[in-house]
């Protein structure tokens, strides 16, 4: 099992690799597996990308992103122009259900608002407003109308799970409740642990994961 100076050395490692990244300004702790990132960074773009690679990091069994955005003087945009962008990047993105969503934007933070069948388009709604130039950071406040009969949620999930070469699907226990998905069980990286919940997304008619799955590393011989 990696120790804790050793995860800190890796994340550090992964940041400094990452050239969308100033590492320098990010500072990394280390605590029972659990990484904080603090420090500041310069786009909401640069925040999720530095929680992403050090969630890559084996050994990482959370993170807390506590990342200050610090947009440049260039950077600064008004709220009416981010929304107006936000709205042609959703459009281009979901030219057939943009219409559903609707973005919110106070102080260059865009709370994305509305309803839609499918989780990839609440996914890809936030991506594509994620790296407008002026945004601080994303809410995403749209809720999922399930139009898929949830009998076969639990089924199909499954099916899923065994498929991925990634997963130790026989470790993962899969409930449902309606449209509502709890997964339960061990996993042995913060990245499976996240494969796991994507999968239970993926299915048609899912409204909510819960993703209880523990990480459990692999003992070192």
């Amino acid at each position: 099992m990696k120790s804790d100076a050793d995860i800190k050395r890796d994340v550090e490692l992964e940041l400094k690799w990452d050239p969308d990244i100033h590492a320098d300004d990010i500072a990394v702790a280390v605590k029972n597996g659990v990484v904080t990132l603090t420090g500041f960074v310069r786009s909401y773009s640069e925040k999720f990308e530095a929680e992403r690679d050090a969630k890559r990091v084996s050994g990482v069994m959370g993170l807390a992103n506590d990342l200050e955005v610090r947009l440049p003087s260039s950077d600064q945009r008004p709220d009416p122009e981010i929304a107006r962008e936000a709205v042609t990047a959703i459009k281009s993105q979901l030219p057939f259900s943009y219409e559903h969503i609707t973005p919110v934007v106070n102080n260059g933070w865009i709370t994305l608002e509305g309803e839609v069948e499918w989780n990839y388009q609440r996914e890809l709604a936030e991506r594509a407003v994620r790296r407008l130039k002026g945004v601080k950071g994303v809410t995403n406040l749209i809720h999922m109308t399930p139009r898929a009969a949830p009998t076969d949620i639990k089924r199909k999930i499954e099916e899923a799970l065994k498929r991925n070469a990634e997963l130790e699907a026989n470790q993962i226990t899969v409930e449902t409740n309606g449209s509502e998905v709890t997964l339960r069980g061990k996993v042995h990286s913060w990245a499976e642990r996240r494969e796991a919940e994507r999968a239970a997304w993926a299915a048609p008619g899912v409204t909510k994961v819960d993703n209880r799955l523990t990480v459990e590393l692999f003992a070192m011989a």
